[in-house]
């Protein structure tokens, strides 16, 4: 992967398993099981995503197998009710779906995941066709990047941008995605902003900046 920021396009996976509207409830665990996944887009026509059936939308099921809620709890959970005698994907999805674009960033899916607290987000075209799917998981594959591509992206497009030659160079050093930067620089009040720039380079865990300013 070269350059930053990173989309979903470069970690998403695109052999998808997803249902249809009417799979029934038992074949849709018995697919999250052979895949090993947690959640399954839920497509008709020609692939477009209407929803998204999860692990979360399955347990009521279980859940209320043998009890008999009471008035507060029948109010409060009435959704939750309804799905615990849901028998297709149709009237267990979540809709509509919680989705992203292949175009976006990987801090844009990652957002979107922590603000609607899924694992998963179904990949969609313009047309909200399925596309392929990203996971938390994939969304940290950036922190797997090598430690010299890493410096290399912040010497490329970060250092030399900011502080070009003829200056005295500043050393880049990545260990374990710790990036550390030394030396001095004629405009000081350039190395917030280049440290704020080092530290938004995808797979970078921390920057430990030591540049000084000439005049210090």
């Amino acid at each position: 992967m070269q350059g930053s920021p990173h989309r979903v396009s470069e970690v998403m996976t695109r052999a998808v398993v997803a249902v249809g509207r009417e799979a029934p409830f038992k074949d849709i665990v018995e697919r999250m099981k052979q895949w090993k996944v947690s959640a399954l887009p839920v497509v008709e026509g020609d692939g477009r995503v209407i929803g998204v059936v999860s692990e979360a939308d399955l347990l009521p099921k279980e859940e209320f197998r043998d009890d008999d809620p009471d008035r507060f709890t029948q109010r409060r959970r009435l959704s939750d009710l309804a799905k615990a005698g849901a028998l297709t994907a149709a009237e267990l999805m979540s809709t509509p779906a919680v989705s992203v674009r292949a175009d976006a960033t990987l801090a844009e899916a990652a957002r979107i995941m922590a603000l609607r607290q899924v694992k998963r987000l179904p990949v969609v075209t313009a047309e909200g066709l399925l596309d392929g799917v990203v996971s938390r998981g994939d969304l940290l594959k950036v922190f797997l990047r090598p430690d010299n591509d890493l410096a290399d992206e912040i010497r490329r497009d970060i250092v030399d941008p900011l502080f070009p030659a003829p200056v005295e160079p500043v050393h880049i050093t990545v260990t374990e995605g710790v990036a550390t930067l030394t030396g001095r620089v004629p405009d000081a009040a350039r190395i917030p902003l280049a440290v704020r720039l080092v530290r938004g380079v995808e797979g970078v865990v921390r920057v430990d900046c030591r540049l000084t300013g000439a005049g210090a």
